[in-house]
């Protein structure tokens, strides 16, 4: 189940933003039955304060990522704002941030390595094509 918390002012395509992240989970073979993930769409503000909280760097950012699947509390942060910043098409760049997301609660980090970092952009890259 995947549930969103949109705690902005702006209006969403809650169907989409699900939708994208059940076709990630599907293609790499995870069972959403017994998963639950919380989306938020949150301020600049708030998701600065998180950014600073849980990986020290003191600005805001488009999307974290807390949990791994396997865990009880799987969430998924994104600020709006920040996806309008990355490209021109924000429904293109909204896709981009949520697939971002979902791999990172799948357990794939692109800070741990290079190794890591060009698997997962590969993939984030697939998925964001289909």
């Amino acid at each position: 189940m995947i549930e969103i918390n949109n705690l902005s002012q702006r209006k969403i395509d809650k169907l989409f933003i699900k939708s994208v992240a059940n076709n990630v989970l599907k293609a790499e073979g995870i069972s959403k039955k017994n998963i639950e993930i919380s989306i938020g769409i949150v301020s600049p503000e708030e998701i600065k304060k998180l950014n600073s909280k849980y990986r020290n760097k003191n600005k805001p950012t488009d999307v974290l990522s807390f949990g791994k699947i396997g865990d009880d509390l799987l969430e998924i942060v994104i600020c709006l704002e920040e996806v309008e910043k990355n490209g021109e098409v924000f429904d293109e760049e909204l896709k981009r941030v949520v697939i971002h997301g979902v791999l990172h609660l799948i357990g794939y980090d692109h800070e741990k390595s290079k190794k890591e970092a060009l698997e997962m952009f590969a993939k984030q890259d697939k998925y964001f094509q289909n």
